[in-house]
């Protein structure tokens, strides 16, 4: 059995099509942007509890057959405790990007972490009505945006996070949202602002 301890960065990167194209596309794609920031954070400080799946396996082109590309996605998600989800205006639900959540979620039963990358405050991600905490539109909207999500926090637990350095390490550190401790499925956010 493997051993879990990996976070995996799951981003759109770009239409295939595109990438086939052009393989340095992926750079220019404001998703996969914030998953290198994670990557600068780390190689700055050590101590930012991210541990990248994607370094745990050989690099695969994003030109790869399909085949070659699925089956290196699933395994770095099999070596994973969570999966955290960069979620902006600009994400697609491309193949890739399905699968690694429809493979994380329905079949590994991955804690999911989903970053909004837009949203600075927590309190623009959920409003609070008589001690129940609801999503905000705009949050559903972002959401929408990929279908595979839309039920996503009846099946694992759901830490919805703005892009802010600090909430990201206690969610990152939070065993509530690591594979093996992982807390009850449902939505939940950390009250922070």
């Amino acid at each position: 059995m493997a051993y879990k301890n990996g976070n995996y960065a799951a981003f759109y990167v770009a239409d295939e099509e595109l990438v086939t194209k052009n393989p340095s596309s992926a750079h220019f794609v404001k998703d996969f942007n914030y998953y290198q920031m994670f990557k600068a954070w780390k190689a700055k400080d050590s101590s930012f509890p991210f541990n990248d799946s994607h370094e745990k396996t050989y690099n695969v082109r994003d030109t790869s057959n399909w085949d070659t590309l699925k089956g290196r996605l699933r395994e770095r998600l099999n070596n994973s405790k969570n999966i955290i989800l960069f979620l902006s205006e600009n994400t697609t639900p491309s193949r890739a990007l399905t699968e690694e959540i429809e493979y994380a979620i329905d079949y590994l039963e991955l804690p999911l972490i989903i970053v909004y990358v837009d949203i600075k405050s927590v309190g623009d991600i959920f409003y609070r009505t008589n001690n129940n905490y609801w999503l905000s539109q705009s949050v559903i909207n972002l959401k929408k945006r990929l279908p595979i999500l839309k039920d996503c926090h009846n099946k694992v637990p759901c830490l919805h996070i703005p892009l802010r350095k600090e909430v990201i390490i206690k969610a990152l550190s939070s065993k509530n949202f690591m594979l093996a401790t992982k807390r009850d499925s449902g939505n939940y956010i950390y009250n922070v602002d």
